[in-house]
């Protein structure tokens, strides 16, 4: 196999064809993940915006962004928050629907993951249609937080969502854009 070492983020990350249904280029970040170079450059870039700034939390959503918002919390010095499906987390939660495709889901947080006031920044691997985000947006807004910030790394431009956040007051954060879905 071929490593994915690259000065360009882009290169690191494998594209895989017809996957999970006929016509989709599924990005996959697991190479970048694994290429330890990649992987520190694409958290030192997440990063640098707020680095010296005050973050109080970094929230992520299940499941990449849980790692990649995990190494951006530790480099900003802040508390991480998970944000998962409905019925993973053990104790006391607040939920919020958000849109999918076709229907629905639910996410959850632990209802004292975060104070009012805090400011959190939320982070994910990629940004599609922005269903996802912005449901964790209106999520940790419910809750008091300030959400200083969304970032990513990778944005499917087509599908919008960077801009559905945008159009929140939500300043977003990408370091890859691909064209198609």
């Amino acid at each position: 196999m071929t490593p994915f070492s690259s000065t360009n983020l882009a290169d690191a990350i494998r594209t895989i064809p017809d996957y999970p249904k006929p016509g989709i280029l599924f990005r996959d970040i697991t190479t970048l993940l694994g290429d330890a170079r990649a992987f520190r450059r694409a958290i030192d870039e997440l990063v640098q915006p707020w680095a010296g700034s005050k973050i109080d939390k970094v929230a992520g959503i299940e499941a990449r962004g849980f790692i990649v918002g995990g190494a951006v919390a530790h480099q900003l010095s802040a508390g991480f928050v998970p944000i998962r499906k409905k019925g993973k987390l053990p104790h006391q939660t607040v939920r919020m629907a958000y849109a999918l495709e076709y229907g629905e889901d639910e996410m959850e947080m632990h209802v004292d993951a975060i104070s009012p006031g805090e400011r959190i920044i939320l982070v994910d691997d990629l940004i599609a249609t922005g269903g996802t985000a912005e449901g964790a947006v209106k999520l940790l807004r419910n809750m008091g937080a300030k959400v200083e910030a969304a970032c990513f790394i990778v944005d499917l431009t087509d599908l919008g969502g960077a801009e559905k956040l945008r159009a929140m007051d939500v300043p977003v954060r990408t370091l890859i854009s691909f064209e198609g879905h």
